[in-house]
């Protein structure tokens, strides 16, 4: 395992995300699976990985109580566990110490090493920053207290956005988490948020290395470009290369059942950053996909939660990307009609509820209502 210094820590380079957990019930993201959950944690500790990243919403609340329990058989000095305030949802600006004090518990620990406010966007930037709610001053505290051992915050925000929350909080914040990946490098300004983040001399996390598995798998004309550059290099091996050519602490991957864990884990006994040849040839294939047009749907799930129709939204969306990469076809309409009318795409009532929480800033009723014409 590759380690990276971060202060007087030695962390390991990949971290384990707990946002994509294995599942008893497919169709229900709380029912995790602890006893494949503890195999996994068991195997990860056992190779190296020393890093566990949580959060509040994960898993609809159970992520928490997932990792916590597992984790609590295992020396807490072994191990560093991350979790974030859960400012995406503004209803919970003024319960940070509610929150706060409810993560210990569910964590089953008395102190996060590493803490954030999780994802600074567009929509949530002021009331972070607002006074009345206290929530910096309060995680200061926490972290005077020994409750909290360093302090940070992720981002699915504008480059202006990230700007705004350093020139105010900056000189508070040890680390920051981003989205980056080889398709996010242009498209979602993450160069240039890298940059910015030098600037304020920031360790950076990655979050989404592998577009929420969209990086795992390419088209056979894609992958053969990769082949032929690199023929012993997996198509998610490549994803993570890219990322150790650049200085990143830490890359987090949401891994859901063994064979992940072990492949990333494989690619992770050494670093092999890609030369300039190599870099030009992946950002050509990001330029590729970015044009087809598809959404950019990670399946975080914050959106599931705040629609009133129930409707399984990542997957709708997913299906929707399907449809207008192959510019029609079967494989959605099919799909689409093994679904109750009920949870269709048909069945937004364009509250725009999912759109107000969604890190990526989907317009999602848009979509759905686009694709249930198309599919009409």
């Amino acid at each position: 395992m590759i380690y990276k210094n971060f202060q007087d820590l030695k962390l390991s380079s990949l971290g384990l995300g707990t946002m994509r957990l294995p599942l008893k019930n497919k169709e229900d993201d709380s029912s995790i699976d602890i006893e494949e959950t503890e195999k996994m944690v068991e195997y990860a500790i056992k190779n190296g990985i020393n890093y566990f990243d949580t959060a509040w919403g994960y898993h609809n609340g159970e992520s928490e109580k997932a990792i916590g329990k597992v984790l609590s058989k295992y020396p807490r000095e072994s191990f560093y566990l991350a979790t974030k305030f859960p400012g995406y949802d503004l209803s919970n600006m003024d319960k940070v110490e509610e929150i706060f004090e409810k993560q210990l518990e569910k964590c089953k620990v008395e102190y996060f090493d590493f803490y954030l406010f999780h994802n600074v966007y567009e929509k949530n930037i002021d009331p972070y920053l607002d006074e009345k709610y206290g929530i910096l001053k309060y995680l200061l505290k926490q972290k005077e207290n020994g409750r909290i051992k360093h302090l940070g915050f992720s981002a699915h925000g504008s480059y202006e956005v990230m700007k705004k929350f350093l020139e105010a909080y900056g000189k508070h914040m040890e680390f920051c988490q981003i989205q980056l990946n080889y398709l996010d490098y242009e498209f979602q300004n993450a160069k240039e948020k890298m940059e910015l983040l030098k600037e304020y001399n920031i360790p950076i996390w990655v979050m989404e290395p592998l577009r929420g598995g969209k990086l795992a798998k390419l088209p056979e004309s894609q992958e053969k470009i990769l082949k032929d550059l690199r023929p012993d290099e997996t198509v998610p091996a490549w994803a993570f290369r890219f990322l150790q050519s650049f200085d990143v602490t830490m890359v987090l991957s949401g891994m859901s059942d063994m064979e992940q864990l072990k492949e990333n884990i494989k690619t992770f006994e050494e670093e092999k950053p890609l030369n300039e040849e190599e870099m030009k040839a992946i950002l050509k294939i990001a330029k590729t996909m970015v044009n087809e047009g598809t959404l950019p749907c990670t399946a975080c799930r914050y959106c599931t939660s705040h629609c009133p129709k129930g409707l399984n939204i990542p997957y709708l969306l997913s299906l929707y990307n399907e449809h207008k990469f192959t510019g029609g076809g079967f494989i959605a309409p099919m799909a689409i009609e093994a679904l109750p009318e009920d949870k269709r795409p048909s069945a937004c009532i364009g509250c725009k509820s999912c759109e107000r929480v969604c890190p990526q800033q989907i317009e999602i009723s848009k979509a759905l209502k686009e694709f249930a014409e198309m599919l009409k």
